[in-house]
This record gives structure tokens, C-alpha cells and sequence, in this order.
């Protein structure tokens, strides 16, 4: 479903409203699935961090949202972004991001969110299946980082 929706060929209220109008019989799965999509998931990997940020006890944040700085500058689009605290979380694979492109850009958005003042955590997706408790103490450690210095001026594009 998440490709499907990646790809442009649905959108999550079209999987949404063929969930509600089909057969309850098998929807149990694609219904747990949808959720974190809803939730502004946009990927297999998101949608893992998604499950984790649940269960962390952070306070909710907003998945996929353009972070601009005081002038309105883009910093970055996060694929979590924890606005109390100015904290982005990025979900960020080796093959999507080691080609010599890919990686310039990368470091480009991490030297963005620095100038900006903004806590970064990166996290490979195998790591929120192989060690969930592992990422979810990182993420809590980031988000105390991120609180215990003075809010830069970074905020959601609206």
C-alpha cells in the first residue's frame, strides 16, 4: 500500500475508502497497515519509525512537514519533525542515500538543520526491526537534547 501511494497511484483516503466499502473478511492486516499512512507515513521505513514513535511516550509529531527557518528559508522536509522541541528525525538508507548525489544532498540538508540549530537524529530503517529498543533510546536521548537548549526559530511551512 505504501509503494502504491509512493508511486502516485492511489491516495491513502482511496485505500481508506475501499477498506471501508470491501469486505471486512482479511482487512484486519491492511487496516493496522493503513494507520501509520494516515498518520503522514510515506514509506515501509516510516511506517516502522511511525510504530516507534508510538510507542516512545514523546508527545506526537508531524511526519513529512517543510521546516523553514525565521526568514522562511527551507531548511529540510524531516520524515519526523517534534516542532516543541525542534527535533527532526530522518530514516535514511544507505541506498538511497550513498550515491554521490544523494549523499551530497544529505550532507547539505544535515549542514542546513545545523546552521538552523535543529537536533538531527539519523537512523538506518533496518534498525527500527532489528533494535527497536536501541532506536527508541536514541530517540528519547535526541528529543532530551533537543529540550534542554533554547528553541531555535525553525518552523512547519504553512
Amino acid at each position: 500500500m505504501t509503494e502504491a501511494v509512493q508511486r502516485g497511484r492511489c491516495t491513502v483516503d482511496m485505500l481508506a475508502r475501499e477498506l471501508e466499502q470491501g469486505s471486512s473478511r482479511g482487512a484486519a492486516k491492511p487496516r493496522r497497515a493503513l494507520v501509520p499512512l494516515t498518520g503522514g507515513a510515506r514509506s515501509v521505513a516510516e511506517a516502522d519509525a511511525w510504530r516507534l514513535w508510538q510507542r516512545s511516550g514523546l508527545p506526537p509529531c508531524h511526519w513529512n512537514v517543510k521546516i523553514v527557518d525565521a526568514r522562511g528559508h527551507h531548511i529540510a522536509t524531516p520524515d519526523a519533525w517534534a516542532d516543541e522541541v525542534a527535533l527532526a528525525w530522518e530514516i535514511d538508507s544507505r541506498s538511497h542515500h550513498s550515491q554521490r548525489d544523494d549523499y551530497a544532498k544529505t550532507l547539505a540538508r544535515n549542514t542546513r538543520y545545523t546552521k538552523a540549530g535543529i537536533v538531527v537524529l539519523q537512523t538506518e530503517p533496518a534498525r527500527l526491526r532489528t533494535e527497536p529498543d536501541q532506536v527508541l533510546a536514541e530517540l528519547r536521548a535526541a528529543y532530551q537534547t533537543a529540550q534542554a537548549r533554547p528553541r531555535p526559530e525553525a518552523r512547519i511551512s504553512t
